[in-house]
């Protein structure tokens, strides 16, 4: 079957791609963010052929309002398996980015030599002190090895801290990438693994029969053997077609971009991080309604004084753009990931960490879904079905 890599579409592409929706796929893979892409990614470079259906550059990713971290430290308060499946993204993630590089040419600007979470003030600090030694206490957790710092130990990695940091927590594991540059080396992976990609292609039905999966987009059916299910919080809508389950509860996230400034933040900040092209992000919120077509400058401001209360000199800086975006959520903050017994060859994808997870992703999980199950201890750990009928579960686990 020949395979052709087309994320613009014009007349004779659509000829095209019309007769090739009527292929067959040994998977595929709907939506094509960061989640799907490095799925979607890690299959092809396993020698399967793959079609991502995607709604295109007019759908409002979560990839919008993600922060581009790498991260450990603080994740799995709740659920001992997310430490243990963070770390192991965390200790691949090398790996990823090598493999990327190799295949497109593109560096992710992967930054890797750890990472802290500030605080301000000492109750602050014995918040985060407590929260550390509760994430240590945590038994079948993965030892991350964060740890509480002073101020002054702070300051010895962080020289410009100003004088309300009162220490902060530091884990050695956490780092970041240039997620938008992660984003394009997996797309431009696509064209060397002969993967299909369909954009403006949103799933509206899913059907079995014959033993293949019958996805129903805008622009005609598409069959393949497996699916899997990585559409973001839409994976609410369509889990169900397939006997599948993924209760969401999705939270906006407003970011602050500074200009261009000197490098001086060596390591991420769960709040605060410097880009390879040198301009500061900031981004802390958690808002519950879901428009993001405004902001909220009443909060931006408080994002922009802590930052400044951290690193006094950011007041200097100028603001060049700010924005919200959608984040995807599962209902409990933690990871699904489940096959459906109804409809085998199915699968769905939901979390909130897509980068921290992408290593994972593209080489866990597509290697999983290629051999037609997940493993039982991701399941066990992971599955939907921890929500029980009604999936009213509600506590905070990204």
């Amino acid at each position: 079957m020949s395979k052709a890599f087309s994320s613009e579409v014009d007349a004779g592409s659509r000829e095209e791609n019309a007769s090739r929706q009527k292929s067959e796929y040994d998977v595929a893979v709907v939506g094509g963010g960061l989640l799907g892409s490095a799925i979607a990614w890690g299959l092809g470079r396993l020698g399967k052929s793959v079609a991502v259906l995607d709604e295109g550059d007019i759908t409002k990713r979560a990839s919008r309002a993600n922060f581009a971290l790498v991260w450990v430290q603080s994740k799995g308060l709740g659920m001992p398996a997310y430490t243990v499946w963070t770390v192991r993204a965390s200790e691949a993630w090398g790996r990823l980015a090598s493999e990327l590089k190799q295949q497109t040419g593109l560096d992710v600007s992967l930054q890797q030599n750890g990472g802290f979470h500030l605080t301000l003030g000492d109750d602050e600090f014995g918040q985060r002190t407590e929260l550390v030694k509760r994430m240590h206490n945590q038994t079948g957790a993965a030892d991350y090895k964060m740890e509480m710092l002073s101020a002054s130990e702070v300051k010895k990695a962080l020289p410009l801290i100003g004088p309300e940091v009162s220490g902060g927590s530091y884990c050695p594991l956490d780092g970041h990438v240039n997620s938008l540059r992660t984003f394009r080396a997996f797309h431009t992976g696509f064209r060397a693994f002969g993967i299909d990609y369909f954009p403006e292609r949103p799933v509206s039905a899913i059907s079995k029969s014959g033993g293949e999966f019958r996805l129903t987009t805008p622009r005609g059916e598409l069959r393949a053997a497996k699916i899997v299910l990585a559409a973001g919080n839409a994976n609410q809508t369509l889990a169900p077609m397939v006997g599948l389950h993924a209760p969401m509860g999705p939270t906006r996230g407003q970011i602050v971009v500074t200009e261009r400034t000197m490098p001086f933040l060596p390591h991420p900040l769960t709040t605060i991080r410097q880009t390879d092209e040198g301009t500061v992000m900031i981004g802390d919120s958690k808002e519950d309604e879901l428009d993001d077509r405004a902001l909220k400058h009443s909060v931006s401001a408080v994002m922009a004084d802590r930052a400044q209360r951290m690193f006094p000199h950011l007041s200097r800086l100028n603001v060049v753009r700010s924005w919200a975006g959608i984040r995807v959520m599962p209902q409990d903050g933690f990871p699904i990931y489940d096959q459906s017994e109804t409809h085998p060859g199915a699968f769905v994808a939901c979390c909130h960490s897509g980068v921290t997870l992408a290593s994972n992703h593209a080489f866990e999980i597509a290697r999983m879904v290629a051999a037609g199950a997940l493993e039982p201890e991701l399941v066990g750990a992971f599955s939907a079905s921890r929500f029980g009928a009604a999936g009213a579960a509600n506590n905070s686990g990204y």
